[in-house]
């Protein structure tokens, strides 16, 4: 008796391919599709502040720290993280230990709803390592492409003021 159920075409698997690189400070391998961008891959492995935004480039939710760079995850495929060190907002603090850039930003009133928080805090952090006493221009330029909806920006700017204050004065980075 023929089988009458229709067939179900599988779309053809993409080759994948072995993806070696360091998140967090630990060794990881993964296995990602050519063509894949590094927000996925991240947000697959479990990387929750890596968020998903205007998968432009323009808004800072993905934001990343790449060998101590600043850049944007929706814009960088996956296979272009091979042999690098990547940080993620999750490496910098908890909730019960708050890294002191986290902790200006609670106390200066700069987090909101917090959806562009992690990006936020990972542009201050590489501002900062850059420019410990950074000057007005700095600071927004440091923030620039990172947006908020929630703000008029000046809470985030006193808790980046505020953070680069608590590290002058001996707070653990």
């Amino acid at each position: 008796m023929p089988n009458d159920k229709p067939r179900v075409a599988r779309p053809p698997q993409e080759p994948t391919m072995t993806l070696e690189l360091t998140i967090n400070g630990s060794a990881k391998t993964l296995q990602v599709n050519p063509g894949e961008v590094a927000l996925d891959t991240l947000r697959r492995a479990g990387y929750a502040s890596v968020k998903r935004g205007c998968d432009e480039g323009d808004c800072g939710s993905c934001s990343i720290l790449v060998d101590g760079r600043l850049m944007r995850a929706c814009l960088l495929y996956a296979g272009q993280l091979h042999g690098r060190t990547v940080t993620t907002v999750e490496d910098l603090g908890t909730a019960r230990d708050p890294h002191p850039i986290q902790r200006s930003f609670v106390e200066a009133g700069a987090v909101q709803c917090g959806y562009c928080t992690p990006g936020m805090i990972l542009a201050t952090h590489a501002l900062l390592t850059e420019h410990p006493d950074p000057s007005e221009d700095q600071i927004r330029e440091g923030l620039d492409g990172n947006l908020c909806r929630c703000t008029g920006y000046v809470k985030i700017l006193d808790g980046v003021r505020l953070a680069g204050k608590s590290l002058r004065d001996g707070g653990d980075q």
